[in-house]
């Protein structure tokens, strides 16, 4: 993991792998931000969001969006939603350890 400035574009990368929530096995895809990593997202002095979601730029191999990602009270992390687009562009699917860059946004 690394982690450059903080607050607003504080950046970090790891490794994680994809799962299906549970509750919608049709479509929803996440990965799991690290226990470090989403202590320090929730340390950081960043603008208050719906849901205790935190407002993020996201980068998996070519693919870069905007999304949030939410606190999951279960595994008690930050979960990070990957869309249906940028799995079929990077291939990569639920199983997958996946390379990610998360960069906060204000």
């Amino acid at each position: 993991m690394a982690r450059v400035g903080p607050g607003v574009g504080a950046r970090f990368e790891f490794e994680a792998e994809l799962w299906r929530w549970e509750a919608r096995t049709d479509s929803w895809v996440f990965a799991a931000l690290p226990e470090d990593v989403s202590d320090e997202i929730a340390e950081l002095p960043l603008p208050p969001a719906g849901f205790g979601s935190v407002k993020v730029r996201v980068t998996i191999g070519g693919s870069c969006w905007s999304t949030s990602v939410f606190p999951d009270a279960g595994r008690k992390t930050y979960v990070l939603p990957v869309k249906a687009a940028v799995r079929s562009a990077e291939q990569v699917d639920v199983g997958d350890v996946v390379r990610i860059g998360v960069e906060t946004l204000g």
